[in-house]
C-alpha cells in the first residue's frame, strides 16, 4: 500500500495506456490518479476506462482517484483552401463570420462572443501562440488585424484572446453532456476548464450536486487575476501551464505557480502542477535536466500533485514517464533542503478547533518518535488540514467510505485505508493501530497520533488527539471509553 514519497502523480490516460495490463502497470509504477481527458475519444472510450480502472482499484487494493477533465470551449477558426496558409510579419488579415474557406487576406471564426469583446489593440493568438495578431479595427461579425508575429495557420487551428474577458459560457453543451456521464459513471473529481471567474466554478457545482469534487484549471489570464474567489468556491487547483504560457508572457508563468500552489495550500486545498512535465519523454525514455528540474521545483514549492498528460496517454515510454516522476520525488523529498523550504512556508491560519488539533498533531509527531498520524475522518477534511501542515511523518487517512479515501489519493502525504464505521473513540485508536500496522507504518512497539470527532461520523467535530502505543494490550489495560 504505502508510496514512499508524499507528492502525488496524475497520469492522463489515451491511446498508449488503454489496456488492463497497461493501467495496472502505471499504478505499481507509481500513479495515484488517472486524469480521463473528455476532449478526446468517445463516452464509451470513457466509460471503458473508467471500468479497467476500477478493476485495477479492486486487484490491488489500493483506492484509485479519477479525474474527468472537460473541454471546456474551444475556440477555433475554420478551413483554409489549400488547408493552411503563411503569413507575414506586416500584412493585413481578416478573421470573420463568413463561412467560406479561408486564403492569405481572412479566415472564419465562428465565434460571434469573441467579436463581441474585441476592441482595437486587443492581441489574438493562433496555434498556441506562434501566430500573433494585432486588432486595428472590429465590429460584431470581423476584425481586421495586423500579423505582428507571423507563421503558419492551418485548418481548425486553436484561437486565445488573453487581453479580454469572454462572454462564453462556463461549460459548453458538450461538456454539460460529459460532466453528468462522468458523474454517472462515478468519477472522484471534475476538472473545469478555461475557468474565468468564480461564478463558472459554482454554477459546475449546482450540475456536480456533491456527486464528484471540483477542480478549477488556472489557464486564462483573466482567472489568474480572480484567483482568490475562484479559490475560495473550488475544492481543488490545477496549474494549466500549457495556456497560461500562451496567453501570458511566458516567463509571468513560474511566480504565478508559486503563488498559487501556496495559496491552495493555505487553503487546504489539493494543487496539480501540469502540463509539459515531462514532454520530451513523449519520443524518449529518458527526460532532459530542465524538465527534471521543472517536475523538482513543483515538488519544493509543495504541490499535492505533478501531471503527465501526452506522456502517458500517447507517448513511447508512459511506464517510464510514471516511474522518472516516482524517482524525482523520492530524490527531493530525502534533501534537506526540501524539509526547509516546506516549514518556511508553513503560513496557515490557526482559527478553530480542528486547526489547533492538526497543528498539535504535527508538532508531537516532530518532536517524539511517533511513525503516523493517523486521522478518521467521513469527508476528508480534517485529512486535508493535516495535510497542509506537510509533517515528517506520513498521514494515514482512515474512513467507512470508498468515496472519500478516493478523493483524499489526490492529497499530498496522504495513505487511505477504508475501515469499518466507529462510534467509541477506544474503537478508533485500536482500528487506527490496527491499520498504521498492516500497511506497514508502525510496529508493536511503535507509537501513532490519532486525531478524531466526537461524537463521531459528524462533519466538522475534529476535537480530541491521542499519542497511541501499536501495542493494542496497552490500549485495552488502561484506555478510557
Amino acid at each position: 500500500m504505502r508510496r514512499q514519497r508524499n507528492v502525488k502523480i496524475v497520469a492522463t490516460l489515451g491511446p498508449a495506456s488503454d489496456t488492463y495490463e497497461m493501467i495496472r502497470a502505471l499504478s505499481e509504477a507509481g500513479a495515484d490518479v488517472f486524469r480521463l481527458n473528455m476532449s478526446h475519444g468517445t463516452q464509451d472510450d470513457i466509460a471503458r476506462r473508467h471500468a479497467i480502472i476500477r478493476q485495477v482499484e479492486a486487484d490491488t487494493g489500493r483506492p484509485i482517484a479519477i479525474l474527468a477533465d472537460l473541454q471546456g470551449p474551444k475556440l477555433r477558426v475554420g478551413v483554409f483552401v489549400g488547408d493552411s496558409v503563411d503569413l507575414t510579419e506586416g500584412q493585413a488579415f481578416r478573421m470573420d463570420l463568413d463561412p467560406a474557406p479561408g486564403d492569405k487576406t481572412r479566415v472564419n471564426l465562428p465565434h460571434v462572443e469573441i467579436f463581441a469583446a474585441l476592441e482595437p489593440g486587443a492581441t489574438l493568438l493562433v496555434n498556441d501562440g506562434k501566430v500573433r495578431l494585432r486588432v486595428d479595427a472590429c465590429g460584431p461579425d470581423f476584425a481586421d488585424c495586423t500579423v505582428a508575429v507571423g507563421g503558419t495557420i492551418s485548418n481548425r487551428k486553436g484561437v486565445n484572446v488573453p487581453d479580454v474577458v469572454l462572454p462564453l459560457k462556463a461549460l459548453s453543451s458538450k461538456d454539460r453532456e460529459d460532466l453528468e456521464f462522468a458523474c454517472r459513471l462515478g468519477v472522484d473529481w471534475m476538472a473545469l476548464s478555461f475557468v474565468q471567474r468564480p461564478e463558472d466554478v459554482i454554477e459546475a457545482r449546482a450540475l456536480v450536486n456533491e456527486r464528484a469534487l471540483l477542480m478549477s484549471k488556472i489557464e486564462k489570464p483573466a482567472a489568474v487575476k480572480a484567483y482568490d474567489a475562484i479559490l475560495a468556491v473550488s475544492d481543488g487547483i490545477m496549474v494549466a501551464r500549457g495556456d497560461l504560457g500562451v496567453e501570458l508572457p511566458i516567463h509571468s508563468v513560474p511566480p504565478i505557480q508559486k503563488r498559487m500552489v501556496r495559496l491552495a495550500r493555505a487553503a487546504a486545498k489539493p494543487v496539480i502542477v501540469a502540463t509539459q512535465m515531462l514532454e520530451s519523454m513523449i519520443e524518449s525514455p529518458v527526460p532532459t535536466r530542465a524538465e527534471v528540474s521543472d517536475v523538482a521545483t513543483a515538488i519544493y514549492e509543495g504541490a499535492d500533485a505533478v501531471m503527465l498528460s501526452a506522456e502517458s496517454a500517447a507517448g513511447h515510454y508512459p511506464i517510464e514517464a510514471v516511474r522518472t516522476m516516482d524517482n524525482v520525488a523520492k530524490s527531493v523529498e530525502t534533501d534537506a533542503t526540501y524539509r526547509e523550504v516546506i516549514e518556511a512556508s508553513r503560513k496557515a491560519k490557526r482559527e478553530t478547533i480542528a486547526d489547533a488539533i492538526v497543528a498539535a498533531a504535527r508538532e508531537i509527531a516532530e518532536t517524539t518518535p511517533i511513525q503516523a498520524i493517523c486521522c478518521f475522518s467521513q469527508t476528508g477534511t480534517t485529512v486535508s488540514l493535516v495535510a497542509r501542515e506537510r509533517p515528517r511523518v506520513p498521514i494515514l487517512a482512515l474512513t467507512p467510505l470508498m468515496g472519500t479515501a478516493r478523493r483524499l489519493c489526490m492529497t499530498w502525504g496522504t495513505h487511505c485505508a477504508i475501515c469499518p464505521p466507529q462510534d467509541r473513540f477506544k474503537g478508533a485508536v485500536i482500528a487506527a493501530v490496527q491499520a498504521a500496522r498492516a500497511a506497514g507504518f508502525a510496529t508493536d512497539k511503535d507509537h501513532v497520533v490519532v486525531t478524531a470527532g466526537v461524537p463521531f461520523n459528524v462533519q466538522g467535530t475534529t476535537n480530541i488527539l491521542r499519542v497511541a502505543p501499536c501495542d493494542e494490550r496497552l490500549i485495552y489495560r488502561g484506555d478510557p471509553e
